[in-house]
């Protein structure tokens, strides 16, 4: 099948009580890892890059993977684009064929955060690509942005109430304690809060900064309305301890398949962990 768009799928999440992992890939047997991870647990699935791969490698070349990973698999598959500023590289994913994008305005004042959302909403929606914003400042490092932890500003749920309102916007990811990046100690998520933000707003919330929460908090988060969970550094370490193992059993090794078939077959099994335990296994 074709690239959808993951408004449906976060849609049919919220509604069914579970979340959809949103994997981030930086290479081609990555994004294969995570697609037959999905396949094989027969769960829907998002594909994510941020815009430092997107630069990296193309966004004609990451969609043209993703969508022939869509029309081999039998799970619906969205490609989303994570964590941008820049309006001009929200439009070239789009036009690649991404069907999905997030317009990260977090760090500007409210009123200019509604404005950038806006503009991205009424464009993308045209062309039926979902739009996630965010609200209040998720802490951490995502590519070149860095949030320091003190400066991290969680959400107000009336606010995201009035943001949703006036843009328009698809899914909301709301800063409510989790980070990017692994936690130095314990994650500190305020749960009343994403409760009180679910109740305020009926579409999907995005729990940014997956990577080494805990599988109860992730449980409980997702129960108060969480339908996204993104998932990225957790990935990334899983990938490469794989193949500095194979280098540490055989440092002449010079034949990248010896080296990312253990990479990806590691992080396929990580990815199938998280799918289970966000609860879409089964829902494709």
């Amino acid at each position: 099948m074709a690239l959808v768009s993951s408004t449906p799928l976060l849609r049919d999440a919220r509604d069914g009580g579970y979340c959809i992992g949103a994997f981030n890939v930086h290479t081609l047997e990555m994004l294969q890892a995570v697609v037959e991870a999905a396949e094989e647990l027969r769960s829907p699935l998002i594909i994510q890059s941020t815009v430092g791969t997107v630069k990296h490698l193309g966004a004609d070349y990451i969609a043209a993977a993703a969508k022939t990973a869509a029309r081999r698999s039998s799970v619906p598959i969205a490609l989303h684009l994570d964590h941008c500023s820049d309006f001009g590289i929200i439009m070239q994913c789009i036009r690649a064929g991404y069907t999905s994008v997030m317009i990260d305005a977090s760090h500007e004042p409210f009123e200019r955060n509604v404005e950038a959302t806006s503009k991205v909403v009424e464009a993308a929606s045209a062309v039926g690509v979902n739009v996630e914003a965010e609200l209040g400042r998720v802490g951490g490092v995502e590519d070149d942005i860095v949030v320091d932890e003190r400066d991290a500003l969680l959400a107000d749920p009336d606010e995201c109430a009035a943001f949703v309102e006036r843009t328009g916007v698809h899914t909301l990811a709301p800063a409510i304690g989790t980070a990017h990046g692994i936690y130095k100690g314990d994650p500190d998520i305020d749960f009343d809060r994403i409760g009180r933000i679910a109740a305020k707003v009926e579409i999907p919330l995005v729990l940014h900064g997956g990577s080494g929460i805990p599988d109860a908090q992730v449980r409980r988060a997702v129960s108060l309305g969480m339908s996204k969970m993104n998932v990225a550094t957790e990935l990334r370490i899983v990938f490469s301890d794989a193949i500095k193992a194979v280098f540490a059993e055989r440092p002449d090794e010079n034949d990248p398949r010896k080296y990312m078939v253990p990479a990806k077959l590691a992080l396929k099994t990580a990815a199938m962990e998280k799918i289970l335990l966000c609860g879409s296994a089964g829902k494709a």
